[in-house]
C-alpha cells in the first residue's frame, strides 16, 4: 500500500482560497497512490483562533467540494485533514457517512456551542473521501486543545469514534491533541482499526512529544501510524512539520523535515496481523479494573 502525507506550509501570507486551490492540485499529483493525508485545519491554521468563525464552513462547503473533486480526479482515498465546520444545529452529533463505522466514545465530552458562533456550533471536523469523490466519513475532534482558551472554548467536542474500511486496511481517525489520549486509540482498535491516521497542527516547541507519542500509539496498539502535520508559521506559532509513518513495532518508516513536503511511503498492512499474532499483547489487556479510593 502506498500513502502520501502532504505536509502543507500554512502561513498568514496566503489566502484560504489560494491554499485550497494549491492543495487540490497537490492531491491530484498523487494519482497512483492508495491514500493521501492532509494536516489539521490547513485552511486556516490550527492556532489562528480568530479565523475560525470567519472561515468556518458547512460540512459540504468549498473545501468539501474541492477535496471531493481532487480525490475523484486522482482516484485516491483522501483524508482531507480537517476544517472549521459550522454545524447546522448546536445539538447535532458527530457522524460517519455510509460506508464508515462510528461508535460512541467512552467518557467523551458532550457537544458544546462556540461562543464566537452566532449561527451554531463550530467543530474541528475531518473529512475522508473515497476514490469516487464520495464522503466516506466525517469525524469531529473529541479532545480540543487550549484548556480554557482557543479551540477548547471556541469549538464543540465530537462524541464518536470513526473507522473507515479501505480495500487494504481499516483506518482509525483521530486529530492532533487526540494523540495524547491512549484510550481513544484503544477504542479505535476495538472497532477494528489497523492503521491510525492523525492529521495535526503540532507546534515546533513540542515536536519531541509528537514523535514520541506517534511511536507509542503504534507500539501499544500494534498498528501503523500515519501522522501528518503542517509546516510554516501561522498566528505566530512555528509548526513542527516532521510528519511521520510508524510501523506496528514502533519503527519509523519515513519522516519529513520541517518545510512543506510530500512524504510518500510504501507499507504492508498485513504486518499488523502478523505482529499481533507473533506478540499477542493485546490479548492480555485487563479491562474494568477497580479504581482505588483515596
Amino acid at each position: 500500500m502506498r500513502a502520501s502525507l502532504l505536509q502543507i506550509d500554512v502561513n498568514d501570507t496566503e489566502s484560504v482560497d489560494s491554499r485550497r486551490r494549491r492543495v487540490a492540485a497537490l492531491v491530484r499529483e498523487q494519482a497512483g497512490v492508495d491514500l493521501v493525508v492532509l494536516p489539521e485545519l490547513w485552511t486556516t491554521g490550527a492556532f489562528a483562533y480568530e479565523e475560525f468563525g470567519a472561515e468556518a464552513e458547512p460540512l459540504e462547503g468549498p473545501t468539501y467540494e474541492a477535496m471531493a473533486k481532487a480525490a475523484s480526479d486522482a482516484r485516491v482515498w483522501l483524508h482531507a485533514g480537517s476544517i472549521p465546520e459550522r454545524a447546522a444545529g448546536a445539538s447535532a452529533p458527530a457522524s460517519a457517512a455510509p460506508g464508515a463505522s462510528a461508535a460512541p466514545a467512552a467518557s467523551a465530552p458532550s457537544s458544546g456551542s462556540a461562543s464566537a458562533s452566532g449561527e451554531g456550533s463550530l467543530y474541528n471536523t475531518s473529512l475522508i473521501f473515497s476514490p469516487s469523490g464520495e464522503l466516506a466519513a466525517a469525524y469531529r475532534k473529541i479532545h480540543r486543545f487550549g484548556f480554557d482558551k482557543g479551540e477548547a472554548v471556541l469549538m464543540g467536542a465530537g462524541s464518536e469514534l470513526v473507522t473507515v474500511r479501505l480495500p487494504e486496511t481499516v483506518i482509525g481517525v483521530a486529530t492532533c491533541y487526540d494523540l495524547r489520549f491512549p484510550e481513544l486509540f484503544r477504542g479505535l482498535v476495538d472497532a477494528g482499526a489497523e492503521t491510525l491516521v492523525i492529521p495535526a497542527g503540532w507546534p515546533e516547541r513540542r515536536r519531541s512529544h509528537w514523535t514520541l507519542l506517534a511511536q507509542a500509539r503504534a507500539v501499544e496498539n500494534q498498528a501503523f501510524v500515519l501522522a501528518c502535520g503542517t509546516a510554516g508559521t501561522h498566528a505566530g506559532v512555528p509548526q513542527a512539520g516532521h510528519s511521520i509513518v510508524v510501523d506496528p513495532w514502533g519503527e519509523v518508516l519515513a519522516e519529513a523535515g520541517a518545510g512543506e513536503e510530500v512524504l510518500t511511503v510504501e507499507f504492508d498492512p498485513a504486518k499488523v496481523g502478523v505482529t499481533r499474532e507473533q506478540f499477542p499483547a493485546l490479548k492480555d489487556r485487563l479491562l474494568g479494573l477497580d479504581v482505588p479510593r483515596r
